[in-house]
């Protein structure tokens, strides 16, 4: 695969996470209750809409904020985070499973989206690998 193929689809992959993430990161800004309403869950009081707010607005824009730096500058450590943000939602999805019992098609979805979102990462961090060892052996994978 050429290198600025490579690129381009990893940081296109990268981009395509963070404005998911920016979806929900916004929504918890300005609306924290429908977060929530996505999973059928209400916030009783100001405490329970903070947390949400800043768990999910905070740290979310803490995320996106990375992985915008992570396109500009470090690809392969954008891809890398990647893997376990998507790798670890979908093992918590799968503990939950397991302990509490079965996912709704909400959490059915998501662990679907989650796991092929972590093996995209997964492959695109590899290539990423494969061609830096390559680029530093002084081996051409192609143009460019």
């Amino acid at each position: 695969m050429k290198i600025k193929l490579l690129n381009g689809i990893s940081r296109g992959f990268i981009i395509l996470s963070a404005l998911s993430l920016l979806y929900v990161t916004v929504l918890a800004f300005f609306d924290p209750r429908a977060v929530m309403q996505l999973v059928g869950v209400t916030l009783p009081n100001n405490d329970a809409i903070s947390s949400i707010r800043g768990v999910y607005g905070g740290v979310g824009l803490t995320i996106v904020l990375l992985l915008v730096r992570c396109v500009i500058r470090d690809i392969s450590l954008g891809l890398l985070f990647l893997c376990f943000l998507w790798g670890l939602y979908a093992i918590s999805r799968l503990i939950t499973s397991f302990h509490e019992g079965p996912l709704g098609a909400f959490g059915s979805q998501w662990l679907m989206i989650e796991s092929i979102f972590f093996l995209i990462a997964l492959a695109l961090w590899f290539g990423q690998r494969r061609a830096g060892t390559a680029r530093a052996r002084g081996i051409s994978l192609g143009r460019n």
